[in-house]
């Protein structure tokens, strides 16, 4: 899909993404999925270290994070949003779950866009709710672009 509006960037590392397209596509069907719409996203790989100093300066958290989104919408408004992701954390956590990085990576993406749709984790219930949309997505991925 050549009209998506999925950006792919990287900041203070090397890191080759080789799922572009499949992740565009995938990406906009979730959110079409969820009945809303994507005006634009922002997707930054980057290191512990740079998660970290945006988590310090815009969130006041001093710890690191797989995910920080910043939604640049009203909720329920079309998607527009700057989502930083660290790769260090990522590949961490695939090792401690014993999933594959890919795998880790993707959960971690959508995860990051269904709090965007309203979707919380804060509860066990919201918990519980995330993942069953994260797996959701994941297998739709699976059976539709890899």
């Amino acid at each position: 899909m050549s009209d998506s509006k999925v950006f792919f960037f990287t900041e203070d590392i090397e890191f080759s993404f080789g799922y572009e397209q499949s992740v565009k596509e995938w990406l906009d069907d979730v959110v079409s999925s969820e009945q809303n719409s994507l005006n634009s996203a922002n997707i930054i790989f980057c290191s512990d270290d740079y998660i970290l100093k945006i988590n310090q300066e815009h969130l006041s958290h001093d710890y690191y994070t797989d995910i920080i989104t910043f939604p640049l919408m009203d909720f329920g408004s079309p998607i527009e949003t700057d989502i930083f992701i660290s790769i260090d954390t990522v590949r961490s956590n695939a090792s401690k779950l014993h999933v594959g990085f890919d795998q880790e990576l993707f959960r971690v993406i959508v995860h990051g866009f269904l709090h965007l749709l309203g979707y919380d984790d804060k509860t066990l219930d919201d918990q519980r709710v995330m993942r069953s949309k994260e797996n959701y997505y994941l297998e739709y991925f699976e059976s539709h672009f890899r």
